[in-house]
């Protein structure tokens, strides 16, 4: 009954530390097909190539070419497999279970090889201390399937939100996993910032997202940040009451738990997209009438 009733709820709990084995696994799961995604795209501005996009199952890389046909890699969270479909008509899976990084590497570049398809990819996970090459990688091997289903339908009610936020914005914005919003001004250089870092931030961005739990914060998280942030954000007033700013981490944040608790949590979504956008846009003069939809 406990099942069925976490099924039925439209923003369901998450505590990470009922998840963080599944979730530091899935994350390097994600990493490996990711690099896949990366490694058959063109280059497009800010890496927006690599990103996963939200499925009707779980998540997809939509279709990538590879010589004369195209194919797509899903992680199906309701099935529970990394399903691979090619232009062809031909598909393989790769069960999601609990296994180590290196099994998951291994079984996924053997199905890609038995469809023909030799992918290259640097195997060294980014963005996480201490990292493991994938085919090394036999610490994180944890996959609870209830935990990843919950993920995924939170992801699902996210960009359903954040689409409509999205489609107030007509300057150029980014939407995968968030919303970046961009005022077409080139931001100031970062020198002592990585390629990736200089390549993401080389113009002024409003960005809003959300966090499932691991890094510092330890719980799950809607975000927020202006870069370069303007002075004053910090002081901005923004809503719902519930939310604030983060000075360790220079950001706004809303608890996701808050969210869930909230009378109409799409509306708080909402709300906290725009007050942070608006006080992020307004302190950095953004040209606000060009950029949105009147």
């Amino acid at each position: 009954m406990e099942a069925l009733s976490v099924q039925s709820e439209t923003w369901p709990p998450l505590p990470l530390e009922e998840w963080k084995d599944t979730c530091a696994t899935l994350h390097m799961w994600t990493q490996i097909v990711g690099k896949i995604r990366l490694a058959q795209t063109p280059l497009v501005n800010h890496w927006w190539n690599v990103p996963l996009y939200v499925s009707a199952r779980g998540l997809t890389t939509t279709a990538m070419p590879y010589n004369q046909i195209s194919f797509e890699m899903e992680f199906d969270f309701i099935d529970h497999n990394l399903v691979v479909k090619c232009s062809d008509g031909a598909t393989r899976e790769v069960p999601l279970s609990p296994k180590s990084v290196a099994t998951f590497y291994q079984e996924t570049m053997s199905v890609l090889r038995e469809l023909g398809i030799e992918v290259h990819i640097w195997r060294m996970p980014v963005e996480i201390p201490d990292p493991i090459p994938f085919d090394e990688d036999y610490s994180h091997a944890s996959y609870d399937p209830d935990y990843a289903n919950r993920f995924w339908r939170i992801l699902q009610q996210c960009e359903r939100v954040m689409q409509e936020f999205r489609g107030g914005f007509i300057g150029k914005c980014s939407f995968d996993l968030a919303v970046t919003r961009f005022s077409g001004r080139p931001a100031p250089a970062k020198p002592e910032a990585d390629l990736i870092t200089r390549e993401a931030y080389s113009h002024e961005v409003i960005s809003h997202g959300w966090w499932p739990g691991q890094g510092p914060l330890g719980k799950p998280a809607f975000y927020s940040y202006t870069a370069p942030a303007p002075a004053g954000l910090s002081d901005a007033k923004i809503r719902p009451k519930e939310a604030f700013y983060s000075t360790d981490m220079s950001l706004y944040l809303l608890m996701y738990d808050d969210l869930r608790d909230a009378q109409n949590p799409e509306h708080a979504l909402m709300e906290f997209m725009q007050s942070t956008y608006e006080a992020g846009a307004n302190l950095a003069k953004w040209d606000r009438p060009t950029l949105e939809r009147q």
